[in-house]
């Protein structure tokens, strides 16, 4: 099943992926292909869940306990831009082709 220009203009928007090259769409069709296979589950009269563990009464997290920190500095040398001390994510959208260019690369693939 092949990947609309559309599609991908809508995917690369809203989720800041660049679907340029032919191994991009190749495993987003791929992605799609293995979705697809829960068309075939029957899910007549199943109640949508909560939880996978719903069977549980009571879900217990584990305790969280600090045992490094004070370490701000040093997490923040490995972003790519930060602002303040948060880091940017994404760090910049990803400059995309026009739907007329994207249209003529799709071809090839």
């Amino acid at each position: 099943q092949k990947v609309s220009v559309e599609v991908l203009d809508h995917l690369e928007h809203l989720a800041l992926v660049d679907f340029r090259d032919l191994e991009g769409v190749e495993r987003l069709q791929k992605a799609i292909q293995f979705a697809d296979q829960l068309h075939e589950v029957n899910t007549d009269g199943v109640e949508p869940m909560d939880s996978v563990l719903e069977d549980r009464w009571c879900l217990y997290l584990r305790a969280d306990d600090v045992t490094e920190g004070n370490c701000t500095k040093d997490l923040l040398e490995n972003a790519r831009e930060k602002v303040e001390e948060y880091f940017v994510a994404p760090p910049g959208n990803i400059p995309l082709l026009k739907l007329e260019e994207r249209d003529t690369f799709l071809q090839g693939s």
